[in-house]
């Protein structure tokens, strides 16, 4: 149903991804407040639509003993994996980020293949992520997107912090108007950009193998030792030398960070057991920050990508 204890639900209904204009709209809505405020249970694994092969990402529940509840909220996300995948090249997407508080919008790149073990092993491509909230928002809001690369051997060991950079917005913000979020990646260097190849987010230049550029340790927290899966490609850009698709969504809240506890009045904490249920008792604040004129939605005007196409693939 989501992952980073996100509080959405992702569904196929077309009041979440739909086409208007010519532009694809991903626009979060509440749940149904009946299988919150009941115990009640939701399986998508019944009826056949849940896009996950891990079950707990398939169900979910409300318990009023415990707290728990079902995703307080429904939205969108979107995947190339089966129309299109690039393995080095470039991607391009025009988009205008949603507003509204705790909304969590985002434009990024997973490998098709576990080539090189699970995540964060086989990498993923951040070309764009960012916050709903107003430019007042303690760790900044829709007027700054930042992009990463994440690879670690395991996600206590996510060396996503070396290579990761965020840019503000000059006189106006990312939920404003559209602007084209880009990736280019080659064997040699990969870089994320805002609008043009000249306002580069973040650069990583495959200079030295990437295990050795991440100063892992040499165990786990529980004595295991790691085994180091890139170097053997010989590549010094492993594990970023397979084939990656995009993904397109809006994700709202979490527990794993991304709004900090404490900041700016965020209405739950990311280690309580009700923070679902906690976010959801305040949505007569929050809610009403997404139903602005044009706010609270992701707007997608294009998608481009290309594939780079050299036939030397480790030159």
């Amino acid at each position: 149903i989501s992952s980073n204890g996100q509080f959405e639900q992702t569904t196929l209904d077309d009041t979440n991804v739909f086409v208007s204009g010519g532009k694809l709209v991903i626009k979060p809505t509440l749940q149904n407040a009946d299988l919150i405020e009941a115990n009640s249970v939701i399986n998508l694994t019944a009826d056949g639509t849940c896009s996950s092969t891990v079950i707990k990402n398939c169900v979910s529940q409300t318990n009023l003993t415990t707290g728990a509840i079902v995703p307080p909220v429904l939205s969108g996300r979107i995947n190339t994996k089966k129309g299109g995948t690039i393995k080095y090249g470039r991607v391009e997407v025009t988009a205008k980020m949603p507003e509204g508080d705790w909304l969590w919008p985002a434009i990024w790149m997973l490998p098709v293949n576990d080539t090189y073990g699970p995540w964060p092993l086989s990498g993923e491509i951040d070309i764009a992520e960012s916050r709903g909230n107003n430019h007042t928002y303690g760790q900044g809001g829709n007027n700054i997107v930042s992009s990463s690369l994440h690879w670690g051997p395991d996600p206590a060991n996510d060396a996503w912090w070396r290579t990761n950079v965020k840019r503000t917005a000059l006189h106006t913000t990312y939920a404003k108007s559209e602007h084209t979020f880009g990736l280019e990646w080659s064997q040699k260097y990969l870089f994320t950009y805002v609008n043009t190849r000249l306002l580069q987010v973040t650069y990583t230049n495959f200079n030295q193998p990437l295990w050795e550029r991440g100063g892992f340790p040499l165990s786990d927290s529980n004595g295991t030792r790691f085994q180091d899966p890139w170097s053997q490609t010989g590549r010094d850009q492993t594990p970023f030398d397979q084939e990656f698709y995009l993904i397109l969504n809006v994700a709202v809240g979490g527990t794993n960070g991304w709004f900090e506890d404490g900041k700016s009045g965020k209405p739950w904490l990311d280690g309580s057991p009700t923070a679902k249920r906690d976010f959801w008792s305040q949505r007569n604040v929050w809610y009403p920050t997404w139903q602005k004129e044009g706010a609270g939605q992701m707007e997608i005007s294009k998608v481009e990508m290309w594939k780079q196409c050299d036939g030397n693939e480790d030159e």
